[in-house]
């Protein structure tokens, strides 16, 4: 019989996962799994339970919780010599993978639909020193609210707490002189952040990189050189509707492979945790994974 571990985080969605986990079993168990599931304790726990479960030959994880789950079960999966397929049941503030993949946040049932339909996708997944993320890596001030955002605001305030903690990192934002290397290209100037993605939704914003893909081998990146504060509000305005991608202070390119290097310190955001400093080098593992999402996706990549 298949084996399913689900990892949650008891906390997510204001004790959603908690409360919903016998009926994720019951379903997963209706579609011919057996089950056991693992309570997220502390920080990096849900990557070394990720790990146990590949080792143990489970065929299937099931990451249940914001982004900082997922990103701790994809870190625990990438390294395995058999990777389980994974799954996802987001319950977060911004659920930037879920989004890309068409998966509701407040669907449970639903979810579990997918997950038991056994719909599964091959990932791309990206590597940087040592770390793995499935959906963005990203530096410069405004790129570390996800993780410098109290959780009781974002639990009060939702996706608008963001916003609030925007507002103040301005004051703090500065350029940084950067040398940027992309599949044997050559960038060098000042930039205000830079962002690579895997797929389409990017902290909420669902038309930031509209044409990537999470399966094509390819990061899309973006730069934004040095600019005024009014004018990077201006391009942030812009990018609701997806009219960023010409504007003059923006660089967009796919690439495979991203060395980056800055002058002074730069933190590094992936899929919206912490992920050490500069320099790095970013590395595209294609299909590095399976992934459970609905039929649907498929004919939309």
């Amino acid at each position: 019989m298949k084996q399913a571990r689900v990892i949650y985080n008891p906390t997510a969605g204001r004790e959603q996962m908690k409360k919903q986990l016998p009926y994720i079993l019951d379903r997963l168990e209706q579609a011919g799994y057996e089950t056991s599931a693992h309570q997220t304790k502390h920080e990096s726990d849900a990557r070394a339970e990720a790990a146990r479960a590949a080792e143990r030959g489970f065929d299937v994880v099931v990451a249940a919780g914001g982004d900082g789950t997922i990103f701790e079960v994809v870190n625990g999966l990438a390294e395995q010599k058999k990777r389980p397929k994974l799954g996802i049941i987001p319950a977060g503030t911004t659920n930037d993978l879920a989004r890309a993949l068409g998966i509701q946040r407040n669907d449970i049932a639903g979810v579990c639909d997918i997950i038991s339909g056994g719909h599964s996708e091959p990932i791309d997944i990206g590597r940087v020193n040592g770390q793995y993320f499935i959906n963005i890596a990203a530096g410069g001030k405004l790129t570390e609210l996800t993780y410098d955002t109290p959780s009781k605001l974002k639990t009060t305030l939702g996706h608008f707490a963001y916003y609030v903690k925007g507002f103040e990192k301005l004051r703090f934002l500065r350029p940084k002189l950067a040398q940027i290397e992309y599949d044997g290209k050559w960038f060098e100037g000042e930039i205000m952040l830079f962002l690579i993605a895997n797929t389409n939704s990017v902290g909420g914003f669902e038309k930031l990189v509209p044409e990537a893909s999470y399966n094509d081998g390819m990061f899309d990146m973006i730069i934004i050189t040095k600019t005024t504060i009014p004018e990077l509000i201006r391009i942030g305005t812009q990018a609701l509707n997806g009219e960023h991608l010409q504007h003059e202070k923006l660089m967009y390119v796919q690439a495979n492979r991203v060395k980056i290097h800055v002058e002074g310190d730069m933190e590094l955001n992936l899929d919206g945790e912490y992920g050490g400093e500069l320099p790095g080098e970013f590395v595209n593992l294609h299909q590095h994974l399976h992934l459970f999402c609905p039929e649907e996706s498929t004919a939309e990549e």
